[in-house]
């Protein structure tokens, strides 16, 4: 099982590095998941060049391909303009369409003020709903004063424990009984059925 960190902090170090690194050890602490984190900061000139040229460099197709072989993914973002980092944005953008389809995904944010919180519902939320990834329930934010404070990592908690029951699925659930006795008809069948 992979697990996939996207990290769009720009600093060393980073808050946003910080809040990924433990929402990855929280998860994998609840799955075998492998942990690869791809720091986007490495990648800007290639993602650059991706978008004006149309071909990914060897890093960057490296970390396109993990993102789309991944059984999970994290994101986390600073926050820039009241919004998501173009940074962040201009990777999704340069990413299959349809490598994210029923991905499971935590969505997570660091900025200087909690009135900043909202950009995981408003900005990043809508992006992995757009690609068609499961973005799970409880997103993280953490502003300046979230570190030390209680909630963080409560929140980390939940979040985790979200994202790692949708990679894993019920841990040994039976079929339901209804899934078990269900028969699938060819709709040419039905149809003819109907017909006589």
């Amino acid at each position: 099982m992979k697990l996939v960190v996207v990290s769009a902090g720009l600093s060393v170090p980073s808050s946003t590095r910080l809040l990924a690194d433990r929402l990855a050890n929280a998860t994998a602490g609840r799955t075998s998941a492998e942990v690869r984190v791809i720091e986007l900061r490495d990648l800007a000139v290639e993602i650059a060049h991706n978008l004006t040229n149309g071909f990914p460099g060897r890093a960057l197709a490296d970390a396109l391909d993990a993102v789309a072989a991944a059984d999970g993914l994290i994101v986390v973002s600073p926050v820039f303009t009241a919004s998501y980092s173009g940074l962040l944005k201009s990777f999704f953008d340069v990413l299959d369409k349809e490598a994210l389809v029923g991905k499971p995904v935590l969505i997570a944010a660091t900025g200087g003020t909690a009135r900043h919180s909202l950009v995981l519902e408003h900005a990043m939320r809508p992006l992995f709903a757009y690609l068609r990834a499961v973005v799970v329930p409880t997103a993280v934010y953490a502003a300046s004063e979230d570190w030390g404070a209680q909630g963080l990592a409560e929140r980390i908690e939940r979040a985790a424990g979200e994202l790692a029951a949708l990679m894993t699925g019920p841990a040994g659930a039976a079929p339901a009984k209804a899934d078990r006795d269900l028969e699938v008809v060819p709709f040419e069948e039905q149809l003819a059925a109907l017909r006589s």
